[in-house]
């Protein structure tokens, strides 16, 4: 038994480090469960008691009650909520880090899952759970999104960047265009003439990528985005349109504003600053979050351009315009509205490689699965009320990433690269 005990502790260790790989997860739940173990590990799961702070006394008291059964529950039964109601849940779902447990305050039944070895704490609430048979085709493989997009050139011509290897790519008016390290470069010539070029760097589902934009400006493109800019710019302004969703780091030039045009619905006016942009169709309003400098936000009228009211955000902030005929939260279709606190790590999670799902319906989090794993999303029978917590890495394929919804009671069928979700 004692060496069953250290193994249990070595895999604790690695679990509550953030360290364990999914495959030694399911190995640690299964020793768990079978308890064959003595109090050297109840010793240990009574020491990481003292990694909790003193306000977090619902986890201290779920945790000594664990221990006062002999740790035998560790996997299930129940989690304590904010108002100290307790939530029953079947013995069959795992709670997961127990390192970082904290009093979170879910609505109804709660799930802390963990897929793949980045660890991240997964959770859901739901107001009405039920039961349902899913269909998952075992031999489906999906694989996450990755780097990649499709070059439109000023004559039309496409070039498709994921299949290239480092080098010129083109030469366009007044700039080489080079593919390095994984994103492009315009880098500026003395040949070219007065008339202006454009280029378009579309990303499709299931693709992100980098352009470095001629005057040293870097945007990064979601997944089913778009931008367009000219190959040298020129004039009194600095002008690109996008679509979708992008991130910009501007190169400061007071004397030259940069200005984003987004879906011929808005506008973003910079001298030089971060800000990132998202702008699907399919969302409710267009969201431009600033992370440093500040920017003015201004909505766009027809082919006329006429601006209408706008705003200047201060780092932090988020101006919502709603796309025509919705309205976001209390503000009038016509309205911006200006959200002063921001979550910037949420806003920023695509770009970093994460899914951020805190607060998000199972509409939100399936329009960023759609996107990023290029499949069609259906519902049977309406969207299920569902709210999600967490966080997890992109760069798992879609058959884990199911593995997990279904465990979060998620019920689906996959038919070709249709995910139809069940009642």
């Amino acid at each position: 038994m004692a060496e069953n005990n250290q193994h249990i502790i070595g895999l604790l260790e690695k679990y509550s480090n953030g360290q364990a790989s999914s495959g030694e997860v399911e190995q640690l739940l299964a020793l768990l469960r079978g308890g064959n173990y003595d109090e050297t590990v109840v010793s240990f799961i009574a020491t990481r008691l003292e990694t909790f702070e003193p306000g977090d006394a619902a986890d201290i008291a779920f945790w000594k009650s664990r221990l006062a059964d002999g740790a035998q529950q560790i996997t299930g039964g129940s989690i304590l909520q904010t108002d100290s109601t307790v939530v029953d849940l079947p013995a069959d779902r795992p709670i997961h880090r127990m390192h970082f447990l904290r009093r979170w305050g879910w609505a109804a039944a709660s799930v802390i899952l963990l897929l793949s070895a980045g660890a991240y704490l997964w959770t859901h609430s739901t107001k009405d759970s039920t039961t349902s048979t899913t269909t998952i085709a075992g031999n489906t493989h999906i694989a996450p999104g990755k780097n990649g997009a499709i070059l439109t050139l000023a004559d039309g011509s496409q070039v498709v960047l994921d299949s290239l290897g480092n080098g010129l790519v083109a030469t366009q008016n007044g700039a080489r265009v080079v593919l390095k390290g994984g994103g492009v470069t315009y880098a500026p010539t003395d040949a070219g003439n007065s008339e202006v070029a454009y280029n378009t760097m579309t990303t499709p589902r299931g693709r992100q990528f980098q352009v470095t934009l001629p005057d040293g400006t870097s945007v990064w493109l979601n997944a089913g985005s778009s931008l367009r800019y000219p190959t040298v710019f020129t004039g009194q302004e600095r002008r690109v349109s996008v679509t979708g969703e992008a991130y910009f780091e501007v190169a400061h030039n007071a004397q030259v504003p940069f200005k984003v045009s987004v879906n011929d619905k808005a506008e973003v006016e910079v001298l030089g600053t971060h800000f990132n942009v998202n702008a699907y169709d399919n969302e409710a309003a267009i969201h431009t979050t600033l992370l440093k400098g500040s920017v003015r936000v201004s909505t766009v009228a027809g082919k006329a351009r006429e601006k209408q009211p706008f705003v200047v955000l201060k780092p932090g902030q988020q101006a919502q315009i709603p796309h025509q005929g919705q309205a976001v939260g209390s503000a009038s279709p016509s309205a911006i509205k200006v959200i002063n606190h921001a979550d910037i790590n949420k806003v920023m999670a695509w770009k970093n490689g994460l899914f951020n799902f805190e607060g998000a319906s199972l509409a939100e989090v399936m329009q960023q699965i759609e996107r990023w794993y290029d499949i069609d999303i259906a519902y049977e029978k309406g969207i299920p009320d569902i709210t999600f917590e967490g966080k997890m890495t992109k760069d798992v394929p879609l058959k884990d990433l199911l593995v997990m919804l279904e465990r979060s009671d998620i019920h689906f069928k996959i038919e070709n690269k249709k995910l139809i979700v069940l009642p």
